[in-house]
């Protein structure tokens, strides 16, 4: 496996039989040129500061060592957060006013992942052109390490009770209806740092909580992605204990997805249509998803009067396009919630925070919460492209074929039909020869054969 290199930083392997991408000379190379990428944005000082922190996986001790050593090369103060989700160092970079901040996570992938998520002096993804400068740095090998009286410092801090007092504290956060309710929730943490955190957050909250694999040793008992092939176990869990919902976090808890009390799921998309519903009855203005992601928070989004706005694919760009509108709530289809008024980035601890106070103050089940909502159903398919294909010209030729309908190109191409309420998405891979292809529909059916017929017209294509 070859070291995927992109705008918010670096990801890859260790060890495998593809032998390992995830080098500590890997480590070092990014971690020097984020060191002098962070001094040209910061500007002459006499002190720069960045917070460091990770997930639980087996090698984050190893690569949070080597990063640490090597920011204080540089001559940069860090302040290590240790064993902490990616929404806390985010807001870790803010509490502390740093310049920037590194996250040691690969979230959902396998256990011999590992990657470094790389932040602003806002506690935010790089963006685009911040990204391609630090990519530059790199392959001019610009690297700033200092003389040893201008080593950095380093120092150990822990924010998750900082992180969990925030999501008390915000305004639209019901501790009293939690309360109330007396819920009992299953948790499963896949043994990350999720066990550490979700626990002390829902207790806070009078939650009674049932943990499972919520040991945060990094060696994970299923599939780290929270889909619902991969949570059977939470499923059964919540049926035998009788409890009212089950949580499900991935490694570095920014994505959240949910069981209802039956032991079905929820459904990963309507996560943030629950969340967004009950931002909307409170605070008026905007949402935001990522055009991949369900027609239906663009549903409630207009029957509560405001509009939803689209935005490529990634959370920056998500992010980019909720501070362009003013977007009071936003996010992406795998579970990812962003609420720009305690920080712009994907947060499954404000997420669940948000949706138990929705359910205490609607006093139903999670059945009859989902029932509330339009209901849709999605396929998400690819279709392998060879390497002599222009894909540029395989997407003009699909757009061809459907110009009588409704196109986006913001992303790829998103074609969609409105009087049947279905669209199809496709997007290119920027790590493998394929397209991605997401369709929606009134039906599991509908989506399936959609999605399909793009397909074997792609194949006509090429």
């Amino acid at each position: 496996m070859t070291l995927i290199k992109s705008i918010s930083g670096i990801r890859g392997t260790i060890g495998g039989e593809a032998g390992s991408s995830f080098t500590p000379l890997d480590i070092v190379k990014f971690t020097s040129a984020y060191a002098t990428l962070i001094k040209n944005a910061s500007g002459p000082k006499s002190r720069y500061k960045v917070v460091v922190g990770r997930d639980a996986r087996i090698s984050g001790e190893m690569a949070e060592s080597i990063v640490c050593g090597t920011l204080m090369s540089c001559g940069i103060d860090v302040v290590n957060a240790g064993l902490a989700s990616t929404p806390t160092v985010e807001m870790a970079v803010v509490f502390e006013k740093a310049d920037g901040g590194i996250i040691l996570t690969a979230s959902h992938n396998p256990k011999e992942w590992n990657a470094l998520k790389l932040l602003n002096s806002k506690g935010e993804f790089l963006n685009a052109l911040d990204g391609e400068a630090l990519l530059s740095l790199i392959e001019q090998g610009v690297y700033g390490y200092v003389d040893v009286d201008k080593l950095g410092i380093i120092s150990k801090k822990e924010f998750t009770s900082q992180h969990i007092q925030a999501v008390l504290s915000h305004p639209l956060v019901d501790t009293e209806a939690i309360y109330r309710e007396g819920f009992k929730v299953v948790l499963d943490a896949v043994n990350s740092v999720g066990g550490i955190i979700m626990p002390a957050l829902l207790e806070a909250l009078g939650v009674n909580v049932i943990k499972i694999n919520c040991e945060p040793n990094g060696r994970f008992p299923h599939n780290p992605e929270p889909l619902p092939e991969h949570l059977t176990e939470l499923s059964a869990a919540v049926v035998k204990e009788n409890a009212d919902l089950g949580i499900a976090v991935d490694p570095d808890v920014d994505r959240l997805a949910l069981i209802s009390e039956d032991g079905n799921t929820f459904g990963e998309e309507y996560t943030l249509v629950a969340v967004a519903d009950y931002v909307l009855s409170a605070t008026k203005g905007p949402t935001v998803s990522n055009l991949s992601s369900t027609r239906a928070l663009r549903d409630i989004t207009e029957m509560a009067g405001e509009k939803h706005f689209p935005s490529a694919v990634g959370e920056v760009n998500v992010v980019a396009e909720m501070k362009r509108v003013g977007a009071v709530i936003g996010g992406e289809g795998n579970g990812g919630v962003i609420v720009p008024d305690l920080h712009y980035g994907r947060d499954a601890l404000i997420g669940i925070a948000l949706f138990l106070s929705h359910l205490a103050r609607e006093r139903v089940t999670m059945t009859e919460l989902k029932a509330k909502y339009p209901a849709y159903f999605m396929s998400k398919k690819r279709v392998e492209i060879p390497t002599t294909a222009d894909i540029d010209k395989i997407f003009e030729a699909i757009k061809s074929i459907y110009s009588n309908c409704k196109i986006d190109i913001t992303d790829g191409v998103k074609i969609d039909f409105e009087e049947e309420k279905m669209w199809v998405h496709l997007r290119r891979s920027n790590t493998e020869p394929i397209v991605r292809v997401y369709s929606e529909a009134l039906t599991e059916q509908m989506a399936e054969d959609i999605a399909q017929k793009i397909i074997d017209q792609i194949n006509k294509t090429i």
